[in-house]
């Protein structure tokens, strides 16, 4: 096995503060393993060179400011300048606990593979917001364990807010495409089409802060549902009937809430089973009446934003044929390679 050299690849936009909090956590890395450190500005109004001045001393960071392109160009970029041949890709708004670098580095030396994704986790400091939207996007009883929630590794298509990659597998790849979200499942999957293993990791996770409030949470899983058939007519043999399973609760809701007012009570006393299930592992994970409160709400607004997005999704792009980069142009960015 080659001798790990470890870049980590930080993109970011208008976020010194997120940088400022992520930087930190790399001084109390254990291990003593060397790496450096990528942060490619994506066209930021509010950069963060004054930041990177307060740990050009204790660490070694390489800083890049580029016209905007969007977070996979981005990252496509630095891992272009990048010294090291392991790419390790981090959003903004992550921390790092201090085995992080370690766990990866021994996982790696034991049973290499060119990709790699961890799970991502609520520190203790969040706020109730953070932590409820983190349940949501986490817990095996809302999706499956696709984010990292599940102890089976085959085939795992990890997210890029904490993923790994090797040089070859970059450069053989060509990196990540131009559609967002989305971007981290495409290359996922053509690793997996060029013969690359991608695998979890689940001891390597990141504390994911997510700079977000309920609107935003909408937006964003609202995109994810709307990306995922375009990936789906990108790469056929992924499909799978789960996608449909936020569309199947959100329009399930609905019908047993009007079967409900008709006197036909069982449908809807199914899916208060299923919220009650949720709120109990929810008090369990969170330690929090307050937080399992508002993790049901991030729950409706998950499914409903995503099976909306979804089925709007595959109307265009299955049932009209349309063009998704002419349908739905705001999910792609047009600056990059």
């Amino acid at each position: 096995m080659m001798s790990l050299q470890f870049s980590f690849i930080i993109p970011v936009y208008n976020r010194p503060d997120e940088v400022d909090e992520l930087l930190s956590s790399f001084i109390d890395l254990e291990g003593n393993i060397p790496f450096e450190i990528v942060i490619v500005e994506d066209g930021s109004s509010i950069d963060c060179k004054h930041i990177i001045k307060k740990y050009d001393q204790g660490l070694e960071i390489s800083y890049y400011a580029k016209p905007n392109s969007g977070p996979g160009d981005s990252r496509n970029y630095g891992m272009q300048k990048a010294k090291g041949n392991y790419f390790i890709i981090l959003d903004s708004d992550c921390l790092l606990p201090s085995h992080y670098l370690e766990t990866v580095h021994s996982y790696l030396s034991s049973r290499y593979v060119d990709c790699f994704g961890g799970p991502d986790a609520a520190h203790a400091s969040f706020t109730s917001l953070q932590k409820a939207i983190n349940f949501a996007m986490t817990s095996f009883i809302t999706t499956g364990g696709i984010r990292g929630g599940k102890s089976s590794d085959d085939k795992f298509q990890p997210r890029s807010f904490n993923m790994g990659i090797s040089k070859q597998a970059f450069f053989d790849s060509k990196g990540f495409g131009l559609i967002h979200p989305g971007e981290d499942p495409d290359l996922s999957i053509r690793l997996h089409n060029l013969g690359y293993q991608t695998v979890l990791i689940k001891e390597a996770f990141v504390f994911h802060k997510r700079r977000i409030s309920w609107k935003k949470f909408y937006q964003q899983v609202h995109k994810f549902g709307l990306v995922r058939p375009i990936l789906n007519k990108w790469h056929p043999k992924t499909k799978r009937l789960t996608y449909w399973f936020p569309t199947v609760f959100s329009v399930g809701l609905i019908i047993s809430t009007m079967l409900f007012l008709l006197n036909f009570k069982l449908f809807l006393f199914l899916y208060l089973a299923y919220l009650v299930i949720a709120f109990i592992l929810a008090c369990i994970q969170t330690r929090s009446l307050s937080v399992a409160v508002q993790s049901i709400l991030a729950i409706f607004i998950q499914f409903f934003g995503y099976g909306y997005g979804f089925l709007k999704s595959t109307i265009a792009i299955d049932l009209l044929n349309k063009d998704p980069k002419e349908h739905f142009p705001k999910l792609f960015f047009k600056n990059g390679k």
